[in-house]
């Protein structure tokens, strides 16, 4: 194992690291305030696809984000229109909402399959700083989405812990009614949170089409989404723990394409299944840990709230 590839593994983790990060704070976002998600895959599928599509038609990376940004969003709202406004059962809404993103992305999708990109979001050039010896190309030479998750990870931590709105939405996720009687509208801190939530998961798609691997083809998200719903209970339901886990996760990723470099003689297969087998397992010992404490979950969480059933 040289120092080149050591170093391009962990180039790699921190970048799949990021793109994981990007979607499960959005998820997050959203059950902190009541609302569970399992739509994040088609929401990564429909931001991954518009970014790419829109990058096609006008060549400007950072309007093609914003693209993907937007679409996520939108798509989310779907989910919030039906479970924050309807009262929609939510692991039914989620369901659906990943089967019709990640159709509706194949759909729109197939005239561009196997295109060149339009344009590209390219590693950030920090001059000095990229050519430091390891932590130069790991920590200096990222695409720009990575440096947004963690402005992005921070201005969550800071919304959620430090302000009102922050304590208003997570009122929301705890005792709905608790929220309303103080003033607040339930409906649109949810239906906010779920949107955010959205348009996090629509970056995370675009980073995968605009940088991490710049191409379009159906069911490119691979999963990705799941595993991202995952770290949320992996982090407890807290913004740096969450990071701490997809950093996790994301060397999986990166490792499950190296192993065999490093002669390391393992089927793809197998190596394919390394991120699930740990999801699975993850998921296995926080429910027997949680029998002998309290859930971090918020009490609220995939309940809907009707006003007139106070």
């Amino acid at each position: 194992m040289t120092e080149a590839s050591m170093i391009g593994l962990l180039v790699a983790t921190v970048s799949f690291g990021a793109l994981l990060y990007l979607a499960a704070l959005g998820e997050l976002i959203a059950e902190k305030a009541g609302i569970l998600n399992l739509g994040v895959e088609g929401m990564m599928a429909m931001g991954a696809v518009s970014a790419f599509m829109a990058a096609l038609e006008w060549g400007n990376p950072w309007l093609a984000l914003l693209v993907g940004i937007v679409v996520g969003a939108l798509t989310a709202s779907v989910h919030g229109w039906f479970t924050v406004v309807m009262g929609a059962e939510q692991v039914v809404s989620g369901l659906s909402l990943t089967i019709l993103g990640l159709g509706f992305a194949a759909y729109t999708g197939k005239n561009v399959v196997g295109r060149p990109p339009g344009a590209v979001l390219a590693p950030v050039d920090w001059g000095p700083l990229t050519d430091l010896p390891w932590a130069g190309p790991v920590l200096f030479g990222q695409a720009p989405l990575v440096y947004l998750a963690v402005l992005a990870g921070v201005a969550a931590w800071f919304v959620l812990t430090r302000t009102r709105i922050g304590l208003a939405l997570r009122a929301a996720g705890e005792s709905a009614s608790t929220a309303d009687v103080a003033g607040h509208s339930v409906v649109g801190l949810r239906f906010g949170a779920v949107a955010v939530g959205g348009g996090l998961a629509g970056a995370s798609g675009a980073y995968l089409t605009l940088s991490l691997t710049p191409q379009w083809a159906e069911g490119m998200t691979a999963g990705r989404g799941w595993i991202a719903v995952a770290l949320v209970i992996f982090g407890a339901w807290r913004p740096g723990r969450a990071a701490v886990g997809a950093l996790l996760f994301g060397g999986l990723l990166a490792l499950k394409t190296r192993l065999q470099t490093f002669g390391v003689d393992i089927s793809p297969i197998l190596l394919s299944m390394l991120p699930y087998v740990l999801t699975i397992t993850v998921l296995i010992v926080i429910s027997v840990r949680a029998r002998n404490r309290p859930s971090p979950s918020p009490a609220a969480l995939g309940t809907a709230y009707r006003r007139e059933e106070r």
